[in-house]
């Protein structure tokens, strides 16, 4: 590879990171684990650039990439994770009434937006979790930012009604 070939992958790197980071934040993707799998998505997207066919935008490639790191990351992490000891110096749990209360609205909102019709659900996702801005919805769905504006509206205007139902 050549210097040239390492200065335009730095400028892909610089056009797409902040993109591929909110797409993993948005997710569920702490934030410090999202800087790294950020990293490691353009590494693996160096190392197999090859197989990047242009059938697609390079961002919806590289979120792909992100994505399925993402996944085998959850799963080693849940592998690894130890039980918690009984008495580790942290204040008590709130009890699970009180969790339940405060949950209740959380939960009930979650269940309305699982409930969208995809595609409006992901975007919604996308949109309220992730922070990403209409463009980037657009250009991680193959979509215009139009289109994104008009499937979260029209999501939003949804999850107006269903709350009035139930």
């Amino acid at each position: 590879m050549s210097w040239e070939d390492y200065r335009e992958f730095e400028l892909v790197y610089r056009e797409n990171a902040r993109l591929v980071y909110r797409f993993l934040v948005s997710r569920g993707c702490p934030p410090q684990e999202a800087e790294d799998l950020t990293q490691d998505t353009f590494v693996k997207a160096l190392l197999h650039i090859h197989r990047f066919k242009g059938e697609c935008r390079l961002s919806v490639w590289l979120c792909q990439i992100a994505k399925h790191l993402f996944y085998q990351h959850v799963r080693k992490r849940s592998r690894e994770e130890p039980l918690p000891e009984e008495d580790d110096g942290l204040p008590p749990l709130p009890s699970a009434e009180a969790e339940a209360i405060d949950r209740d609205g959380q939960l009930s909102l979650l269940r309305r937006i699982h409930a969208l019709p995809e595609p409006g659900r992901e975007v919604v996702y996308l949109r309220t979790f992730g922070g990403l801005s209409f463009r980037e919805i657009g250009e991680v769905l193959g979509r215009t930012e139009t289109w994104a504006r008009v499937t979260f509206y029209r999501s939003k205007e949804q999850l107006k009604k269903r709350r009035g139902t139930r």
